[in-house]
């Protein structure tokens, strides 16, 4: 299994480092990197260049945002899988996609989806807590009414089932990608381990009511609205009871 992880940056020289090290340090050697950088105007671009011995594929030009990165990114794969890490964010261990395939039976089928566990970091790489929404036993695009309960970057989909990003949506399209995902998966593997390390760095709460909208809005056309309703009810009853027991969301 050959495995694409691609990195979308745009000015993270402070971060993207430790991304970079946790691919190239993988015990697993079938990997291509690829990263895809917004035409940054740090030193991210040096940062790159420093490794670019380990990097099967770089590029660095103005884009259209997050999500048009991705695209680029999704179109220079050639890997069985894809797996984006954005900057800041790194593989939970040297041995994580090792134990990711090692997790596969090997009597069974290539799975369309593979998925696990996140656990929150912060900018100084400490750990801060396991990641609130677990991950379902058992996975499915219906999964995902309930909010998006596997982290993106502990979700690894089949390159030929992979759909572009939905630009219409700016802050949410990777919810929205996740589903279709799953959509079109026919085997859904749970690894049942913690794949990723996700750098906590908090919404403005302007960006985090936007991307509220957004999910809404994906959330109705795939679940229906008044279910999708009923369901925001819950999540806000959860949000704020969280927040008085000071727990992360």
């Amino acid at each position: 299994m050959l495995f694409s992880i691609i990195t979308v940056t745009y000015n993270a020289e402070k971060v993207l480092e430790r991304t970079i090290l946790s691919v190239l340090n993988q015990t697993y050697p079938q990997l291509e990197y690829i990263i895809v950088d917004g035409n940054s105007s740090d030193k991210t671009k040096a940062i790159i260049e420093q490794y670019a011995a380990g990097i099967s594929m770089w590029i660095s030009e103005p884009d259209r945002g997050l999500y048009d990165a991705m695209n680029k990114g999704l179109r220079m794969a050639t890997g069985d899988y894809v797996w984006f890490l954005n900057a800041g964010d790194t593989l939970h261990s040297k041995a994580t996609i090792e134990e990711a395939v090692r997790s596969i039976p090997l009597a069974a089928t290539a799975p369309d989806v593979i998925y696990g566990e996140t656990n929150l970091m912060n900018m100084d790489e400490k750990f801060i807590a396991p990641r609130r929404l677990k991950a379902p036993k058992t996975l499915t695009w219906r999964s995902f009414s309930m909010g998006m309960l596997v982290c993106h970057q502990s979700f690894i989909v089949k390159r030929s089932i992979a759909p572009a990003y939905n630009l219409r949506y700016l802050l949410t399209a990777d919810f929205d990608w996740c589903i279709r995902c799953l959509k079109r998966a026919k085997h859904i593997h749970n690894t049942h381990l913690i794949l990723s390390n996700f750098l906590t760095e908090g919404l403005s709460s302007q960006k985090r009511k936007a991307s509220l909208k957004e999910r809404f809005r994906i959330m109705s056309q795939c679940y229906g609205l008044l279910p999708t309703i009923f369901r925001h009810v819950w999540f806000a009853l959860r949000f704020y009871a969280a927040k008085l027991l000071g727990r992360q969301i």
